[in-house]
């Protein structure tokens, strides 16, 4: 399962991807410790929610970049249908010219690997996960087929992991967003926490 990986090393993997500019070329997962990782996998290119997630990464890219978070999108289709997808148009049911990696898992090892993979369709599920700098996975969640992700909440959880690597002290309750209070993790603390904000 996907959560046994949390706080875990993440599965390192090497594999065809077609980049921003369009060029295929190999993407070795490891080469990107330094930076935060927001990897998802996906079910199928052409298809009908993976595009809405998709654009989505996309329009909120710089503001993972603007966190040093590369976004990486994964699914067992091609190299070569990745690129076909790119090269059509949205209002044709294509992505356009995303600005982040889409990688090639033909084989389903790298879905296996991460525990999303959905034998009876031979697809993922739509897994994410947060890789931190050191190359752990501090994240994890997995949806069913038709159920779309929050892109604002995986920003949200980059921005938790950032928060509490910085202030060690303390942690991020529910709904916590940048510039909210956090709380210390000792019973005064989440006491005064909850005096304040129960209601």
């Amino acid at each position: 399962m996907c959560t046994n990986l949390v706080t875990k090393e993440a599965p390192d993997f090497t594999a065809d991807a077609v980049f921003a500019d369009n060029t295929i070329a190999q993407l070795k997962l490891s080469d990107y410790r330094g930076k935060y990782v927001v990897l998802f996998f996906y079910p199928l290119d052409f298809t009908f929610v993976c595009p809405s997630e998709i654009l989505a990464f996309n329009k909120k890219l710089d503001e993972f970049k603007k966190r040093n978070a590369e976004v990486i999108g994964i699914s067992v289709d091609s190299k070569f249908t990745h690129l076909a997808w790119k090269n059509t148009k949205v209002e044709d049911g294509g992505i356009g010219q995303i600005q982040y990696p889409l990688v090639s898992d033909l084989k389903k090892e790298i879905a296996a690997k991460y525990g999303v993979l959905f034998e009876a369709a031979g697809v993922a599920f739509r897994g994410l996960f947060l890789i931190d700098t050191k190359g752990n996975v501090r994240h994890a969640l997995i949806n069913d087929l038709p159920l779309g992700r929050n892109v604002d909440e995986a920003l949200r959880m980059v921005d938790a992991l950032q928060f509490v690597e910085t202030h060690g002290d303390q942690v991020c309750p529910a709904n916590w967003r940048e510039g909210d209070e956090a709380m210390k993790p000792t019973q005064a603390g989440v006491a005064d926490y909850l005096a304040k904000h129960a209601k």
